[in-house]
């Protein structure tokens, strides 16, 4: 099953005598980093990219990261979520794109027995990968939700406020971010997805109009939760 290998040991392996092996979360960081940024080259929408983040997670959520490549749990995930985002992408692009960011140095894949066994191991995962995730492949994604809420902060605020400050995109920077870990597992999706736009407000240091008169803050009201609620999320 390891499909992409010498990088899980250069991930794990230790340059130094003194230098302590990464631990699971840091490998699970570089990994679903990894996935994101194949995602980008295969120019995925990021509901895509967020399922398939979901599905690695929940999958290292039942399993241990010892006994699986996760490289090849990645590029599994990627190839099940643009079937179930319905965003068809051929098994070959998949597989040429994740071979070539683990080897950069190597020859272009081609056809061959190399190639014909990364599918096939593709497609055995995907069969594991469905079964420990008891066939629940259908995730409540936080984009919804920040719409929802960024489309009402707009029609509240100063039209040259959010002209002039990149609100939308920040918030969007910051929910894309949190999928770098299991937050999306342990986070309602509404509640994270105002957490990324209360961040955003915060980095620039707008403040929301009459908020501080009102007698719920406006993510109360567009959310239901409450500020050390949403205030926790950053630790």
């Amino acid at each position: 099953m390891e499909v992409f290998k010498k990088e899980i040991q250069r991930l794990t392996a230790s340059s130094g005598a003194n230098i302590q092996k990464p631990s699971s979360s840091k490998i699970h960081f570089k990994v679903v980093h990894f996935l994101m940024e194949a995602s980008v080259k295969l120019s995925l929408e990021s509901v895509t990219t967020a399922s398939a983040c979901i599905f690695y997670h929940r999958f290292f959520r039942q399993r241990k990261l010892s006994n699986y490549d996760p490289h090849l749990i990645a590029a599994t995930c990627i190839y099940l979520a643009t079937k179930v985002e319905e965003q068809p992408v051929r098994m070959r692009d998949i597989i040429n794109v994740c071979h070539r960011m683990l080897h950069k140095k190597s020859p272009k894949l081609e056809i061959g027995p190399e190639y014909w066994e990364l599918r096939d191991s593709i497609v055995n995962c995907e069969l594991l990968l469905v079964r420990v995730l008891q066939f629940k492949l259908n995730s409540e994604l936080p984009h919804k939700y920040m719409l929802h809420y960024l489309k009402s902060l707009r029609d509240w605020m100063d039209t040259d406020v959010w002209l002039t400050t990149p609100i939308a995109k920040t918030s969007m920077s910051i929910l894309c971010d949190s999928f770098h870990t299991d937050l999306c597992l342990r986070v309602k999706p509404q509640h994270l997805a105002v957490a990324a736009v209360y961040f955003a407000l915060q980095c620039y240091g707008v403040e929301v109009p009459c908020n501080l008169q009102a007698e719920k803050q406006w993510w109360q009201v567009r959310s239901g939760v409450w500020q050390l609620r949403v205030r926790g999320l950053s630790g």
